[in-house]
């Protein structure tokens, strides 16, 4: 697959490396939600985008809403418990956060979601994870971001309160914990600025979606 990522002049490891989760910072949202957020976590993530963008197997899906069949605005890759996921630095990735996470989450990160954003007019509507057991138990989704920044927006589920912003790319970690999947809902929104391709990888426990 062909794209174009311009790489950041501030991440130019000759090779890829997770950095410590010690400087994560976190930010209460209230209603029982919280957010970790971690930029550059990974030096040298340009090199993975250009992988996973040429090697993974992304897929177009089509959806229904209201009475139309849509094309999702995005590719997707999908990795349940027992897949190999797509590069070493992923189990890497995925084996730091269950160990940083272990007491507070309970149980391991095991899945892993991959999202690809060509450019601009990819995104992903409002929503929250709340098809498992997101939508009635607290739970974590941690999210590493590679190529261009985009957005991320989360806002209180039934509004009283502000759109939280946060550009993610080249490397950076958020995660979103406690109450925040029934609670708050998330979205990156399509663009008309100039927006270079990017990759998200989602990281689950079992039975949230």
């Amino acid at each position: 697959m062909t794209t174009h990522l311009q790489g950041s002049l501030f991440d130019q490891a000759d090779r890829l490396r997770l950095g410590s989760l010690d400087g994560m910072r976190r930010t209460e949202l209230g209603r029982g939600a919280w957010i970790d957020v971690l930029p550059g976590w990974l030096a040298g993530s340009d090199a993975l985008f250009e992988q996973l963008a040429d090697e993974v197997p992304w897929r177009a899906e089509r959806r229904t809403m209201y009475d139309h069949v849509v094309d999702v605005p995005r590719l997707l890759a999908f990795y349940g418990a027992d897949d190999p996921l797509p590069h070493p630095v992923l189990d890497e990735a995925r084996e730091a956060l269950c160990a940083h996470y272990a007491d507070e989450l309970g149980e391991p990160f095991t899945t892993a979601g991959l999202c690809y954003y060509r450019d601009g007019r990819d995104s992903v509507a409002w929503h929250g994870d709340r098809i498992g057991r997101g939508a009635r138990e607290d739970t974590m989704v941690a999210i590493l971001s590679v190529g261009s920044p985009r957005d991320l927006l989360l806002r209180p589920l039934r509004g009283g309160g502000d759109t939280i912003r946060r550009p993610l790319g080249h490397g950076d970690l958020i995660v979103m914990g406690g109450s925040c999947q029934r609670t708050w809902e998330h979205a990156v929104p399509k663009t008309a600025r100039a927006a270079g391709p990017r990759i998200s990888m989602q990281f689950r426990p079992d039975g949230v979606h």
